[in-house]
């Protein structure tokens, strides 16, 4: 295929439906006539796309929703009634569809909104258009069908009914054939269904209408030895009594009458696998003797037919009898005998067998997509033991969390306190844990809670720390390549434009955490300065993939936050990240992990390694997928017991939550911004020395406008167009903030105080979000201003983000579609900052609003800042000159206390 056709359209699950989400690439003529569709009309669009088969260029998401379409479509003409009812049918999603639905339900943006509630508003929506459509044609239902698909075919109005009838030895069956037809109810007409011996007399005086309800059963008798014996002799207008052996063939040839048009109903034990002896296998009946992940769990096979459980003498019984159906402990069962043979020779294999612990939570198995991978005579389960394991895996609410140190100084939400228990919990059997809460629902303070508590365990001398690496089966290495001490330690690994707030988080919840921050200097000046006895080393991705003493160290625990860093597999620096060695390991991320499965793998790879199979198994069962969607739950079942993710939507979270987090997060400089701050700041510390009166507030004035110009980028200082990333620590962070945002295609606010960074921050913003966003200010027009403002808040145009001047954009605009705001440069009035927050945080304004305020650390920024957030003295000053006080306030303060603001630390 070429480039241009390689492009996949994609949808986003939302509440109350789902919206257009063009995933990245060209599209090809058929997916960009497609996109046009949907923008005009997604249901309808999705409605006439229903009637074709999956393209190539369906997104799983879209894949997904066709999938929806056609089980629409199937139920819908498996109603007999339909040519009479027309526009006047309902389709009802009926359990068992929806449970298969659910199913095949795809990782993507917005999945936990799906489920059978979703499903049946989207049934009905389809529904209505059917309707519609249906309404407004005036040939038949088979001819609407015939025109658009030739994959639908309209039921004859005739059923076959088989039922059993245990009172009658000899033929414990029945067997009656129907028709529907109109009946007169009052002023309406009702469907109702009639023995198909009716037919004859209502018919009696139209032999075509007669012949063309009956035209099915031909086609049945041309296929069938027992349909055409039924027709020839007349009995198929009689209701019948059926042997054992007429029953099993009737069954078996139901497929051929399905296919004639004739609608099939029977009983509920025949339907799926219900009447086949079927083999499990459980893994875990009983815990073992150890935990971790390598130790080795019993297998216990169990042999059954539709949830009764049978010995091997009694299947081996079935063997002896004819092939058909036989009745055994009150169960009509299917008698195959190659079939059951099979199923006695797995049965052996798996008496006294064991796996280990991991391949127990994945199965028993990898997910490569085997021959008989649909295969469902046999199966694996949870034993007693590790479903009771998994249970409380999956249920941190239930767990009581270890008291938390005295040394932690921050009150846990209830959720945050379920969080910090199952980190512990999931940890203490030794596999690794993601905790992937939404944005804003505090990772951050969880993790330390539990990093704490790993420090004080083992400052007090336990066995080993925790309950979590007291319990992990996991060893230390004894090979020279790694050094291990006494003391433990934890390795923490982040984005370098988030040090300095891991910092300051520390600083708040931990403060007397003991950690070392292995970053901007040479590696082998830091390799130097590495301090043995620090429980926690921090440092960036970059720092941890080179030095040696990251890399040849064996770590207690290792916590990776932003952990979509390693989704690359073939990555350097990710293949370098997952050699280090610890005995426990943690993700985080805000990112839905879901999005992209191969992200998903490199994620487990780190953290649980061969839970997912080798990368070659998994991508061969991601690009099964789109013809085995049932795989999505299986794949979901195995790692969901490794992954805590609670969203802001939940209603027992929301419960919890202001409806406006607010966020400090400190920069950490560039080296590029640093030299420039440094310069500046020199500079002014020589001229005012001779300053005086107007010229020293006037220098102080020119100075501050530098150094917030630097904390920005150095592009803005230096009058040039570069505005490279890696110039500036604000930006590196606005790339992190923005890459979570946009992978759950929500909208932000950016505000900045210069109009000259508007364009810089859009360009980034536009390369960040793959899409042009929208900007607003002061030489905007007023009715240019109304128009950007109605495009951003229209639901249907997903536009990322808005830059705005403070000034231009901070009054008078609501821009609801946004629940999130980024304060880029600080404006040191709160009550400015909080107008332009407003913005999003206003009536009308539907989800909880996030806030996040960026602030260069050790700086005049981060100083400043802190003084407003201290309610000092110099804080009224501030602020009670008002909006308009500016910065004036700051040349009032004499030379020494001016450069104790300003100097970069």
């Amino acid at each position: 295929m070429d480039k241009v056709a390689q492009g996949k359209l994609g949808v986003l699950f939302t509440s109350d439906g789902f919206r257009l989400d063009v995933v990245e690439g060209e599209l090809c003529e058929e997916a960009a006539a497609a996109q046009s569709a949907f923008e005009q009309d997604r249901y309808r669009a999705l409605y006439y796309l229903g009637f074709a088969p999956a393209a190539p260029w369906f997104y799983p998401s879209l894949h997904f929703l066709h999938a929806v379409c056609e089980a629409f479509f199937r139920e819908l003409t498996s109603m007999p009634e339909l040519e009479l009812a027309r526009d006047d049918v309902e389709v009802v999603l009926e359990p068992d569809v929806a449970n298969r639905l659910l199913g095949q339900r795809p990782f993507g943006l917005g999945s936990e909104h799906v489920d059978a509630s979703w499903l049946q508003t989207l049934f009905t929506r389809l529904n209505e258009l059917f309707v519609e459509e249906i309404a407004a044609w005036s040939g038949t239902v088979e001819l609407y069908f015939t025109e658009r698909t030739q994959q639908l075919r309209v039921p004859e109005r005739i059923f076959f009914h088989l039922v059993e009838n245990r009172k009658d030895e000899e033929c414990p069956f029945a067997f009656m054939a129907t028709y529907a037809t109109y009946a007169e109810d009052g002023s309406s007409k009702t469907v109702r269904h009639l023995p198909l011996r009716y037919a004859l007399t209502e018919y009696r005086d139209d032999q075509k209408k007669l012949l063309e309800l009956l035209g099915c059963l031909g086609r049945a008798a041309a296929k069938s030895a027992l349909i055409s014996e039924l027709v020839e002799d007349g009995e198929l207008f009689s209701a019948l009594r059926f042997t054992v052996g007429e029953a099993y063939t009737f069954l078996r040839e139901m497929p051929l009458y399905e296919e004639a048009g004739i609608y099939c109903r029977i009983p509920n034990w025949y339907k799926g696998n219900r009447s086949k002896v079927q083999l499990g296998v459980s893994a875990g009946e009983k815990p073992p003797s150890r935990l971790g992940v390598d130790v080795l769990v019993g297998l216990c096979p169990r042999l059954a037919v539709d949830g009764v459980e049978l010995t091997r003498a009694e299947v081996a019984e079935l063997l002896a009898q004819t092939e058909g159906l036989a009745l055994l402990k009150g169960k009509w069962v299917e008698v195959d005998h190659s079939r059951l043979q099979a199923l006695l020779d797995r049965y052996d294999e798996a008496q006294g067998g064991v796996v280990t612990l991991l391949d127990a939570l994945r199965g028993t198995h990898s997910l490569a997509v085997e021959e008989d991978a649909e295969d469902e005579d046999w199966g694996t389960s949870n034993g007693e033991w590790l479903r009771s394991l998994r249970d409380r895996m999956q249920r941190p609410q239930s767990m009581e969390p270890p008291e938390l140190p005295g040394s932690f100084v921050a009150t846990l939400r209830h959720y945050q306190q379920n969080g910090y228990a199952w980190l512990d919990y999931v940890t203490a059997l030794g596999f690794g844990a993601c905790l992937a809460d939404d944005m804003g629902l505090g990772k951050t303070v969880q993790v330390i809670a539990y990093l704490e508590h790993l420090r004080t365990c083992a400052a007090g001398a336990e066995a080993v720390g925790s309950a979590a690496l007291a319990a992990s089966a996991k060893a230390a290495p004894t090979d020279s390549s790694a050094v291990a001490t006494p003391a433990m330690r934890a390795l923490l690994v982040v984005p370098a434009s988030l040090l300095g707030n891991w910092q300051q988080e520390l600083a708040r919840f931990a403060p007397d955490m003991p950690y070392q921050v292995l970053h901007g200097r040479p590696g082998r000046v830091l390799e130097e300065e590495f301090d043995e006895t620090a429980f926690l080393t921090i440092t960036s991705y970059a720092m941890a993939a080179k030095l040696a003493c990251v890399q040849g160290r064996f770590w207690d625990a290792m916590v990776l936050d932003e952990a979509q860093a390693i989704k690359n597999p073939a990555a350097k620096q990710t293949r370098a990240i997952k050699q280090i060695e610890s005995r426990c390991r943690i993700a985080m991320t805000g990112t839905p992990i879901e999005n992209d499965l191969s992200n998903l793998w490199s994620l487990f790879d780190f953290l649980n390694s061969g839970l997912l199979g080798t990368k070659t198994e998994f991508a061969t069962f991601s690009r099964g997928l789109a013809t085995r969607p049932r795989g999505y739950a299986r794949l979901r079942d195995i790692v969901s017991p490794f992954i805590l993710r609670r969203l802001k939507t939940d209603k027992s979270i929301v419960g919890d939550l202001p409806s406006k987090n607010e966020i400090d997060l400190h920069v950490t400089l560039s080296k590029k911004q640093v030299v420039l701050y440094r310069k500046v700041t020199a500079e002014l510390a020589r001229a005012i020395e001779e300053a005086q009166g107007i010229a020293r507030s006037g220098l102080v004035l020119t100075t501050i406008m530098k150094l917030k110009q630097i904390c920005n980028h150095p592009s803005q200082y230096l009058g040039d167009e570069a505005f490279a990333k890696k110039d500036s620590g604000k930006f590196a962070l606005l790339e992190e903030l923005c890459g979570t945002i946009y992978a759950k295609r929500e909208r932000v606010l950016v505000f900045t105080q210069f109009k000259e960074m508007c364009g810089p921050l859009d360009d980034f913003l536009a390369e960040l979000f793959g899409r042009r966003g929208l900007v607003v200010h002061g030489s905007v027009a007023p009715k240019r201003r109304t128009a950007l403002v109605a495009r951003f808040q229209d639901e249907d145009d997903y536009v990322p983000y808005m830059v705005l001047s403070l000034k231009a954009g901070g009054t008078g605009l609501n821009l609801t579609a946004a629940n999130h705001v980024i304060h880029f440069d600080r404006w040191w009035n709160p009550a400015v900052e909080n107008q332009a927050t407003d913005r999003a945080f206003r009536l009308g304004q539907s989800r909880d609003v996030m806030v996040y305020k960026l602030m260069a650390d050790d700086t005049i920024e981060g100083r400043i800042a802190q003084i407003i957030a201290d309610k000092s003295k110099l804080a009224d000053d501030v602020i009670g000159g008002g909006a308009s006080s500016g910065e004036s306030w700051i040349t009032k303060l004499d030379n020494d206390e001016l450069m104790n603001l300003i100097r970069l630390d």
